[in-house]
């Protein structure tokens, strides 16, 4: 390590703004357009702000400080507000606000923290954690090239939301609106190229639903997807857990995915585990909705993937577009936790799912569909895929060039060989 690097306090880096801060009550809290900061992200959106420009925000407590060992911090850049669960501070002119958020992540502050109920990061601890501080150039220059990964994973993230947003739109323009079948029927334009255009009918009939686009029929859920669900194997069954290299989901896999793409699971299974679970390994491109605990993440499974009894997996009959199933899933959430019971916790069962009536539209439209939606859900999938790599190549680089270990242009040597 370089003799220029050294041991500094955090306080000896920072100014601290929590004297200015000035928590808003829900009671007095206006819709706008400004972040409103907690202790682990946006709580809220409103209007007026207090900060401009970019801050480091740290929790100062909160549940997500039980189980962490390194503190909770993150940048907050523009106009916004920070309740009195984050401290708000920045770099003086011996730092760089974005180092010191990568330098406290690779940092453990358990020694820091007050409270077992509720842990607690106090000012005046938090200004006592210790860095390894290089010097300033040093330290933009680590910042830059994290933050290099960090940008693009945001730009993935951005995009897919774009495309999300897009799918989602198109689905209840087609499906729940009927706006194509309705401008035709009215004599309009559906704003569509004439092959799209031509599949969709131009009048609507009766049915049990109401009024639908004729030649679609309503028919139960369970007629366009193979409804299954699954179960655990015996978690003190060692042949069916150590070593397993079979995806394995229960509801948690699918509680932190920013998009509805699952890629992999915490947990695998052995064979041995397998073969306990009477549906399998499901195949690529099942749709799994949580059915209790809470009902509804949704996600389509990108791997083969046996799941536990908190499911309801869709396998997609011929004809039926695993894509229509997802949007269809999202769009009828109402409908869904309508059938669902349970003293403890709502559940929907696989025999109350089965049955729900759905507005099935001709095949090809639902064709067209799966068409103009894939390549959208296509590139949602590569950006998942990529940002998993750039988040798994920050972690490693983080922890190296935070020590000193690794310098910055070996760093940069690695970061290019990954095309960022």
């Amino acid at each position: 390590m370089a003799c220029e690097w050294r041991e500094r306090a955090l306080g000896d880096l920072t100014e601290n703004f929590d004297g200015i801060r000035v928590p808003v009550t829900a009671a007095d809290r206006r819709a706008g357009p400004y972040p409103y900061y907690g202790a682990s992200g946006v709580v809220d959106h409103i209007d007026g702000f207090l900060f401009d420009g970019e801050y480091l925000l740290i929790a100062e407590d909160g549940e997500n400080l039980r189980t962490r060992t390194t503190p909770i911090a993150f940048l907050a850049r523009g106009k916004f507000w920070v309740n009195n669960h984050a401290h708000i501070v920045r770099a003086n002119n011996e730092a760089d606000t974005r180092f010191l958020m990568y330098s406290l992540r690779a940092t453990d502050i358990s020694g820091y923290l007050t409270g077992s109920t509720m842990p607690k990061l106090t000012q005046g601890n938090m200004n006592r954690i210790p860095l390894l501080a290089p010097p300033l150039p040093e330290q933009r220059a680590i910042a830059h090239l994290l933050g290099t990964l960090d940008d693009k994973i945001e730009l993935n993230q951005r995009t897919s939301e774009t495309l999300e947003a897009m799918a989602q739109a198109l689905f209840k323009s087609w499906f729940v609106d009927f706006n194509p079948v309705r401008a035709k029927a009215e004599g309009r334009d559906p704003s569509l190229p004439k092959p799209l255009a031509d599949c969709f009918p131009s009048r609507f009939v009766d049915s049990e639903l109401g009024e639908i686009p004729e030649g679609w029929v309503v028919k139960p859920i369970g007629d366009l997807a193979e409804v299954v669900g699954g179960s655990t194997p015996k978690t003190e069954e060692t042949d069916f857990w150590k070593g397993g290299r079979h995806c394995w989901a229960t509801p948690k896999d699918l509680s932190g995915l920013s998009m509805p793409v699952l890629l992999d699971t915490e947990r695998k299974i052995t064979d041995s585990g397998l073969s306990q679970i009477s549906s399998g390994l499901l195949p690529q491109g099942t749709v799994l909705l949580s059915s209790r605990a809470p009902i509804g993440y949704l996600a389509i499974a990108e791997v083969p993937v046996a799941v536990n009894q908190g499911f309801i997996a869709m396998k997609a009959r011929p004809g039926t577009s695993n894509l229509f199933l997802l949007r269809w899933a999202s769009s009828a959430y109402d409908g869904i936790v309508s059938r669902a019971n349970g003293s403890t916790f709502l559940e929907i069962s696989k025999s109350s799912f089965r049955p729900i009536r759905i507005v099935a539209p001709a095949t090809r439209v639902m064709h067209a569909f799966d068409r103009v939606s894939r390549p959208m859900y296509d590139k949602i999938v590569d950006h998942e895929r990529e940002c998993r790599t750039l988040a798994a190549l920050r972690d490693a680089l983080l922890p190296k060039l935070i020590s000193g270990e690794l310098r910055i242009p070996h760093a940069e040597a690695v970061v290019a060989r990954v095309g960022v």
